[in-house]
């Protein structure tokens, strides 16, 4: 268990900076004396009494809402209390001040009204949720993915999986796998029958429908990741292809400079855009060249540009039109594509349509069927180049039902498969190898658990929940 769980918790519950209505959160076992303490009266359970929040003076912080929830039917699964007052900083700030201390004064009495009651750790409220019970692992990072989704897309998928959708694929897998794995188990301690046992028990048939399952899970799992954390996508080419025009013809704003000047772009551009719900992280760059007539501050820009590139999960490699037959221009081309990392992503660009004939046009795409034309000061082609964009992602537009995931669930399924694997190699062998096949299928289940939090180590949830606002 994580250390200080038990620690009865205060923190302010809403976003920082003012606001009509802010919340101040009390979550611990055995809350209703310090609420007596506090409000000077019993609350009824789930139900808002308007009252005065009073100062050690008795004199009046705020007024506003008070709600209990004795455990476990909260939501940290132990007793909360929340004071819903006037959103202000400093209000909020003497609220929370008032909890702790009047905690200190009852304990140095001598008193036992939630002793070391302490302000909460970022995520500590829906850590608790988790020790709880009332939330597994998967739900518990929804809550963090709905907080922070940038699309509506992706804040439908979080919610999704905060309501367990995503759980609930998991223990179908989970379930099928341990009903295999409690007929090869049974199977150990019949040496002389066990393969006629399995062969009747069907067990190569329910391995090949897990894994068809796993399959369609992790296809699920891939599309909720892309909509959590988007695809970075990196406009390169030569100075002046319009890079920064492409830029802002697919954020539809004016976000960098452009002019006909060589390496007017000295450092990294980005804006986050949204395809069908999905984010697209586009970069623009430094134009890539290799002058005497770079500067320093340029061959800086220019080396970001490259550094981007190498993280990049896309490259857009813009070519300009008006200059393709130019035999130096040809060879820079050239020169970038073969140090374009090995294996990348890259969408071949052609630029400015717009001021080049159509014959150019043509045998510049000519044997190249991915090829894009388009014009980026126009917008022409910019709607093929979003499809395009989609397409690369991986993007599979399948309605409603999606829910979030994280690379660390796909990580864990892909475990899952592995194991799995494994597993039918040894289930096609002899019956020399069980041990072996019941290890395997102990494995994959130990990997899917990873995902809900039944197999999970402290500083995995350490890390997870660190990640959470104060309050959350």
């Amino acid at each position: 268990m994580l250390p200080h769980h038990h620690d009865p918790i205060a923190a302010i519950a809403t976003a920082s900076g003012r606001g009509a209505v802010g919340i101040v959160r009390v979550s611990g076992k055995g809350l209703a004396p310090f609420v007596q303490a506090l409000l000077g009266r019993a609350l009824k359970p789930r139900e808002a009494t308007y009252l005065p929040f009073l100062d050690e003076q008795g004199q009046a912080i705020d007024h506003g809402l008070a709600l209990w929830f004795p455990g476990p039917h909260s939501y940290t699964g132990e007793d909360v209390l929340e004071l819903q007052g006037h959103g202000g900083p400093v209000v909020l700030q003497l609220l929370l001040a008032r909890c702790l201390s009047l905690a200190q004064t009852l304990q140095a009495a001598g008193g036992s009204l939630l002793p070391g009651l302490r302000p909460a750790r970022a995520g500590e409220f829906t850590e608790r949720a988790f020790l709880n019970d009332k939330m597994d692992l998967a739900q518990a990072e929804a809550v963090a993915d709905l907080i922070d989704a940038s699309t509506e897309a992706a804040a439908r998928s979080a919610s999704r999986s905060l309501a367990g959708v995503f759980s609930d694929r998991i223990h179908v897998l989970r379930d099928a796998l341990v009903n295999l794995r409690m007929l090869v188990e049974a199977t150990l301690d019949f040496p002389e029958e066990e393969i006629d046992f399995l062969k009747k028990a069907d067990a190569a048939g329910q391995l090949t429908r897990l894994q068809s399952a796993l399959v369609a899970v992790r296809a699920q799992a891939r599309q909720g990741a892309l909509l959590r954390d988007g695809l970075k996508v990196v406009i390169a080419g030569q100075p002046n292809a319009g890079k920064s025009s492409l830029l802002n013809a697919l954020a539809g704003a004016e976000l960098a400079i452009v002019t006909a000047i060589a390496g007017t772009t000295r450092d990294v551009v980005q804006q986050t855009i949204q395809i069908e719900g999905v984010p697209l992280h586009v970069i623009d760059t430094a134009g890539l060249r290799e002058s005497p007539d770079v500067d320093e501050v340029e061959r800086i820009g220019i080396e970001r540009a490259w550094g981007q590139i190498a993280q990049a999960d896309a490259v857009l490699f813009l070519h300009d039109l008006t200059r393709v037959d130019q035999p130096a221009y040809q060879a820079a081309d050239a020169a970038i594509a073969a140090a374009l990392p090995e294996g990348m992503p890259l969408v071949q660009i052609w630029n400015k349509q717009d001021q080049s004939d159509a014959a150019t046009a043509a045998r510049c795409v000519e044997g190249l069927p991915d090829a894009l034309l388009l014009s980026a000061k126009r917008g022409d082609g910019i709607e093929a180049l979003r499809q395009r964009l989609l397409k690369l992602a991986g993007w599979q537009p399948s309605g409603e039902g999606l829910f979030m995931a994280r690379e660390r669930h796909l990580q864990a399924l892909a475990r899952v498969g592995e194991h799995l694997d494994a597993a039918a190699g040894w289930l096609e062998a002899d019956a020399e190898h069980l041990d072996l096949l019941a290890e395997e299928l102990r494995l994959a289940q130990q990997a899917l658990g990873a995902i809900t939090g039944e197999f999970s180590a402290d500083d995995l949830l350490g890390e997870i929940f660190s990640r959470f606002c104060i309050g959350k």
